[in-house]
């Protein structure tokens, strides 16, 4: 206030003032408690109880030119406000990966009038309603929009439906009480494989049987132009069938014995076992260079895409064979048997991941013994695929000095398979690669405790060998495998598994020694690490160096990762730069090993240019070692555990 100012002119200035501190007080109160509000969804939680009626859901999945899944669904309602829910956390990706951003054109209408839907505020996945009075249904139409770059998910000669894709669903319900009546509308001529049964044909449309909703959701169709339906049970007590889509009608020719080691699968599976946990089971498999890197599992089926030339190029790919095991026991190990806390009551409730070492690395363990058991591969490609397996827990993890196997559970949700800038520090998904090297682990305990007499195979029977026929989720608990082990035989399971997941630098590596194997290094590539470097469709195409100088880098130079502390970080490569010189000649993977070579013999040094982004720079990598590839090798005068493990059960 200005000093000549009289006190009776300042008088209303000061009851101005006055009410404006009050009323900018109230509305800071009034945003205080607006930012303190609970912001929760406006979802009912899901009840187990039934849904009243059944929902109609037809996919028109024919116009594969532009990759348009459209869809018309029909859901009985009552009036009021109705909640549909879209699906997000997705069995058998452990995370919130229902691919909402694809979902487009949504139009929900009532007896022909168009009906205002809101997303709600705070779960994007929920989409609100208010149903008029004397309604009795939702009419929805909307369309699913397909990758059209990379590995998409539908071509000119074939595709794959996934439901969860194309299904808008009740709030307030199990998805087991929910009953959907599917049908699909494919390109003329093409044929199909689902775990679904038909009710109908009408032309290009097949209407299915009606099934609960988690039903639905766990059985995938594949369908294609060029398809053969192969039997790989004849005669037995359950129905196995391998159901075929192909580039071209070349890739569909199966040998004789390809047949045989593909049904020795699925007879080495139910002796292992001993049980099955579906009436019938169809591996979906698509042969193509175009729909192809996808393994995903159910309890009925498997979703398997491989190169197109699978078959046609049998003795180069040894490196894709052990995916249909994988998949095929994942209906014992995942779908059946489940961890607690992955089994949700539907699916926009989240899930937890703690027990994927169990989940994934039990079934990547039983898939490389069960690809070996069925002749799909030799002995050798095992020991071959097991080696690059240990490899990474013997130098190429180094972030376990860090996070515990128990931890990196968490990266489906915390990474979503992203790209990383430093893999072998930061790490991803270890509960796969150092969750096999657990189990083998284990399993060689077993013989040593039992001198031979027992192995994981009674394990496997113990756990997985009840209610035979049943498909209905069987939960666990870690608690629940320890008493399994124990069952098999008495030992501090707990604390054995303690030590190799809740660590840092677990003994991953000690069920290797355990089974009278060790891992060594030569200048050489095994035939298995060859195939694996050498094939350009596959996802996994890349070239190893980890050993060595510690890069992994593709065909055109691009670093992958970099070893962390490794010779190559330590002169400063970075991940996401490009080779583009080895000693000042054009880069080549072959003048790559021939420099690591000649460095080891004292010929030369080893300098790298790189460019990134704009800058191109050359460094020097202090790395005289030689070229180093995995290789095991037996441990004289100790049993042979390893030869046991993956000879066939008769």
């Amino acid at each position: 206030m200005s000093p000549g100012l009289s006190a009776a002119k300042s008088a209303p200035l000061r009851g101005l003032l006055a009410a404006l501190l009050a009323t900018a007080s109230v509305l800071l109160l009034v945003g205080a408690a607006s930012a303190g509000e609970v912001r929760e969804p406006q979802v009912a939680p899901p009840k187990d109880v039934p849904y009243p009626g059944t929902i109609t859901l037809d996919v028109d999945v024919s116009d594969t030119r532009q990759g348009i899944y459209r869809v018309h669904e029909v859901i009985p309602v009552e009036p009021g406000r109705q909640t549909l829910l879209y699906p997000k956390w997705i069995p058998g990706t452990h995370s919130a990966a229902g691919p909402i951003q694809d979902l487009a054109g949504l139009v929900i209408k009532a007896d022909g009038e168009r009906l205002k839907w809101k997303r709600d505020k705070y779960a994007v996945y929920a989409f609100h309603v208010d149903v008029p009075e004397g309604v009795s249904r939702l009419d929805l139409t909307f369309q699913y929009l397909s990758e059209r770059r990379g590995h998409g998910t539908m071509t000119d000669r074939m595709l794959m439906l996934e439901w969860n894709w194309v299904v808008l669903y009740p709030a307030g319900y199990y998805s087991r009480r929910i009953t959907v009546r599917p049908s699909v509308t494919l390109p003329k001529g093409w044929q199909f494989g689902t775990a679904l049964e038909t009710a109908s044909t009408s032309g290009n449309t097949t209407t299915f049987k009606p099934v609960a909703l988690n039903t639905l959701v766990d059985s995938p169709i594949y369908a294609g132009r060029y398809f053969k339906r192969v039997d790989l049970n004849p005669g037995g007590d359950v129905p196995v069938h391998l159901d075929i889509v192909a580039d071209a009608p070349k890739f569909l020719e199966v040998t004789d014995h390809q047949l045989e080691v593909h049904r020795n699968l699925v007879t080495q599976a139910f002796r292992l076992f001993g049980s099955h946990h579906f009436d019938h089971y169809d591996f979906l498999l698509s042969l193509s260079d175009y729909m192809t890197g996808n393994g995903f599992e159910h309890h009925r089926s498997s979703e398997n895409g491989v190169g197109a030339d699978y078959f046609t190029a049998w003795k180069d790919n040894a490196t894709g064979r052990d995916l249909l095991a994988h998949e095929f026991t994942h209906s014992w190990n995942g779908k059946y048997r489940r961890p607690a806390d992955l089994w949700t009551p539907n699916y926009n409730v989240p899930m937890g991941d703690s027990l994927l070492w169990v989940y994934e690395g039990l079934t990547q363990y039983w898939g490389f013994v069960l690809t070996a058991r069925s002749g799909m591969w030799t002995p050798e490609q095992f020991r071959q695929a097991l080696a690059m397996v240990a490899a990474k827990y013997d130098k190429d993890r180094p972030g376990f000095v860090w996070r515990t196997l128990l931890d990196t559970t968490n990266d489906p949700t915390a990474a979503h398979r992203s790209m990383l800038p430093y893999r072998s520090w930061q790490m991803s998904e270890e509960y796969y690669g150092a969750g096999q090297m657990l189990w083998l682990a284990v399993d060689a305990k077993i013989r040593v405790l039992t001198n031979d007499r027992k192995s994981l195979d009674d394990f496997a029977r113990a756990f997985y060998n009840m209610h035979n026929g049943s498909w209905n989720v069987n939960t666990y608990t870690f608690d629940d495998i320890v008493s399994a082990l124990n069952g098999v035989v008495k030992y501090d399971w707990a604390g054995f598994l303690h030590e190799r997941v809740n660590t840092y630098t677990p003994p991953l590596l000690s069920g290797l020694k355990a089974s009278g194997w060790k891992l060594v290094y030569t200048d050489t590539p095994s035939e298995y690490e060859k195939e694996y470097m050498s094939r350009p469709q596959s996802p996994r195409h890349l070239y190893n160096f980890a050993w060595s100088i510690g890069i992994t880098l593709n065909d055109d130079g691009v670093i992958n990762d970099v070893l962390w502390k490794g010779p190559a970080f330590k002169a400063g490569v970075s991940t996401g730069a490009t080779m583009v010189a080895v000693n000042g000649r054009e880069f080549s993977t072959e003048f790559l090993k021939r420099a690591i070579a000649n460095a080891e013999q004292g010929k030369e040094p080893i300098e790298l240019t790189l460019k990134y982004q704009g800058n191109v720079y050359t460094v020097p990598v202090d790395y005289h070692g030689g070229l180093r590839y995995p290789h095991l090798v037996r441990i004289e005068g100790t049993p042979d555990y390893l030869g046991e493990i993956i000879a066939p059960r008769k």
